[in-house]
């Protein structure tokens, strides 16, 4: 794979720099109310304002779909952006082409900032309008990549704007990419991948590319019902794909092939609906009551997991193992994740997880910050496992 290009591949002194952030953040009432995204940010913009580039924000907010939505407006993001980098100048423009953005800009010093508004405010952004994304190269000398999350959208700012500009990647792309890489690409062995979520037919593509590359992968969820009724296993009541059985069949076959333990639950954890309330009980999977539905792993299974997770060097994880929003059925996914979290800090395992529920679900399990990395980007991260070339990081390959 050809070398990525980062920040120190240039001298951005002097030179005016458009940065690709993820200021898609929370807002309510007009208030940031997670400021995580641009703390992460901070880093990249902070070091190009220090080594006297004039630093230029790009971001989108929202949906507003082209159009100027009021409440989508990135203003809300410039106090919390002045608090993460402190002592840097930061100003802002109403717009982020025309004018409004070239004054702000012409104004700016070596080492000064800005923030542009919302680049989905205009039609040309998510068409990857050339056009456009001609408006925005024009307000720079380079372009530096710092949204991972954004990076599978052919968008003007994200992909189009690299083609037009020396582009590099930003210190939080960077890390990202180099650990997925480290992850999948060039990976310590044994590597182990945890899949859980809802529906097979959600990530036919991600299990496909997994099962041809990992030496164990777990399969939890109620995607793991799919699985266990491919198998022949009546799963009572639960939610499960009754045509995705094939689909099931041939990612075990391919596993198989590819000399890929492929594992399935063994024992599970069911109720009679989804209730935090409700009285459970653990079965084996041969066993699953037809009024009852799976809801967890058992723990028998989970305890597998942790043994597999024992003798593995890497892992990758995307998806909880079960309903874990309702105690109880939090209970394994607990469970393996503190065991992953506990090896990765005594140094035996390199543990990626990323996707939404999957940071959520970790951060329900407390070990956010004792994983190697926890990405924040669910559809790239989820379009990157499953083996797709992302239009906002084939630019920046040397």
């Amino acid at each position: 794979m050809a070398r990525l290009r980062t920040l120190d591949d240039i001298d951005p002194a002097g030179r005016t720099a458009l940065v690709r952030v993820d200021f898609n953040v929370p807002i309510q009432n007009g208030r940031v109310t997670d400021t995580s995204r641009i703390d992460r940010a901070a880093r990249t913009i902070a070091e190009l304002a220090e080594r006297g580039a004039r630093v230029v924000l790009l971001s989108h907010f929202g949906r507003p779909k082209g159009e100027v939505v009021p409440e989508m407006s990135l203003a809300p993001v410039l106090g919390p952006l002045r608090e993460a980098l402190g002592d840097v100048p930061v100003r802002y423009a109403e717009d982020c082409v025309g004018d409004a953005a070239e004054s702000v800009v012409a104004g700016l010093r070596p080492g000064e900032v800005a923030l542009l508004e919302n680049v989905r405010f205009h039609k040309g952004e998510e068409k990857g309008d050339a056009a456009f994304a001609d408006q925005l190269a024009r307000l720079g000398d380079l372009y530096v990549a710092d949204a991972f999350s954004a990076a599978h959208r052919a968008h003007a700012s994200v992909a189009a704007l690299a083609e037009r500009l020396p582009a590099v990647a930003g210190r939080l792309m960077q890390a990202e990419l180099e650990h997925l890489e480290a992850a999948l690409e060039n990976p310590a062995r044994p590597l182990m991948a945890v899949v859980g979520g809802a529906k097979v037919s959600t990530k036919i593509d991600l299990l496909r590319n997994l099962s041809a590359k990992v030496d164990v992968l777990a399969i939890g969820g109620g995607m793991a019902n799919t699985f266990l009724h491919a198998a022949g296993y009546d799963v009572g009541g639960s939610m499960y794909e009754s045509d995705a059985a094939d689909t099931a069949w041939r990612i075990m076959d391919q596993a198989a092939s590819k000399g890929c333990a492929l594992l399935l639950p063994s024992d599970v954890v069911v109720a009679d609906r989804l209730a935090g309330d409700a009285e459970t009980e653990v079965v084996r999977v041969d066993a699953v009551p037809a009024d009852r539905m799976i809801l967890d792993l058992g723990p028998e299974s989970a305890q597998t997991l942790g043994q597999h997770l024992e003798t593995s060097a890497s892992l990758v994880w995307n998806g909880p193992l079960g309903a874990f929003e309702t105690p109880p059925f939090d209970a394994a996914t607990v469970q393996v994740a503190r065991k992953a979290a506990e090896l990765t800090r005594a140094g035996r395992l390199l543990s990626i997880a990323g996707g939404g529920d999957t940071v959520a679900a970790l951060t329900h399990a407390d070990v956010v910050e004792s994983f190697s990395y926890v990405s924040a980007a669910g559809g790239a991260f989820l379009e990157w496992l499953e083996g797709r070339e992302l239009p906002g990081v084939t630019p920046l390959r040397a």
